[in-house]
């Protein structure tokens, strides 16, 4: 059940910052989920959504939220397809399709892949490596499809973790990806080695950060395409590391974004209108970043077998790809 808060900031609380005055008001709620609460927009200063923590409340203001319900910890079994591609008593590989959130979290507290394995694995899944993750060792963003290892058991979940952990510097792990990027680039390899952390302006987004935690990508050039006003190019990303949008941001930083990339290249909307109009509509149609985890590689948990999965391009992406051919840059 919602509880409605209305408080009015009086002469001894002018001032303060929004998540501090909330904080101080009650007692039932966090700071932190205080200052969660601010960013999701449920909070409201004389009847207008304030949606910044640090905001400074003045005397007279009214104040009022609606807090939402606690949030149930532990996830549901829900009956969702999954596209499996291999599974045993230790782990399953899957096909993540485009759109599916990998673990519930606020905005998406259910129809995940976490609901969808407790139901296709059984209860015996449920706690595997913690409760509201069960048996996830890495993931992919929202939008990004492709391959997925996840454990079973808490034996191989301990054993995957090392291995992404590693990222398979020592170890056979292998992670690589299809991405379709804004411009031409050299017919060569190469790798960006620049940390990532938020974006000190948009919480939703990565950023190159001095302050920011280590990142990698190899990368290479698989096709070129190129057209009137135009160039694209295709490219086998691999992560040496596993940031949080970490091919999205690296790609954007040397100037190739990629494809219908919603945070990273809104600037290069205009280069869309320069298509011609088949790949146009296949690209304003993507809704999404054109970027595939294509393979994956682990060494099995129990009998130690380094395993290799492959999974083709999405229709969406496979479509663009078709598409493209005919521009093909010899």
């Amino acid at each position: 059940m919602q509880k409605e808060n209305t408080y009015i900031v009086d002469n001894d609380n002018a001032n303060l910052r929004l998540d501090i005055f909330l904080s101080n008001a009650q007692n039932e709620l966090s700071r932190t989920r205080i200052k969660q609460l601010i960013l999701e927009g449920v909070i409201l200063i004389n009847d207008k959504k304030i949606t910044e923590p640090k905001y400074k409340v003045k005397l007279d203001d009214e104040i009022f939220f609606k807090a939402p319900p606690p949030i149930d910890p532990t996830p549901k079994g829900e009956d969702i397809a999954l596209d499996i591609i291999f599974e045993d008593d230790q782990v399953i590989v899957i096909n993540k399709p485009v759109g599916m959130v990998v673990h519930p979290a606020p905005g998406s507290l259910s129809g995940t892949l976490v609901n969808a394995l407790i139901n296709h694995c059984g209860e015996s899944f449920a706690g595997i490596g913690g409760v509201k993750r069960p048996g996830i060792v890495h993931r992919l963003d929202k939008d990004t499809s492709g391959i997925m290892v996840v454990a079973k058991t808490q034996r191989a979940h301990n054993h995957l973790s090392k291995q992404f952990a590693d990222h398979g510097r020592t170890g056979p792990l292998k992670r690589s990806y299809i991405a379709f990027c804004w411009g031409k680039m050299a017919l060569s390899s190469s790798k960006i080695d620049i940390a990532i952390g938020r974006d000190k302006f948009n919480r939703l987004k990565q950023g190159v950060r001095k302050d920011g935690k280590e990142a990698i990508t190899h990368y290479k050039t698989s096709s070129r395409y190129a057209g009137e006003g135009w160039e694209i190019t295709k490219m086998i990303c691999q992560l040496e590391t596993g940031r949080t949008h970490q091919i999205r941001v690296h790609m954007a930083y040397i100037k190739h974004p990629l494809i219908a990339d919603p945070l990273y290249a809104s600037g290069f909307a205009t280069k869309a209108k320069k298509l011609p109009d088949t790949l146009r509509n296949i690209v304003e149609g993507l809704n999404r970043q054109a970027l595939h985890a294509a393979i994956l590689g682990f060494e099995h948990p129990t009998n130690k077998q380094a395993m290799l999965f492959e999974a083709d391009l999405p229709s969406d992406m496979a479509s663009l790809e078709q598409a493209l051919e005919q521009y093909n840059l010899v």
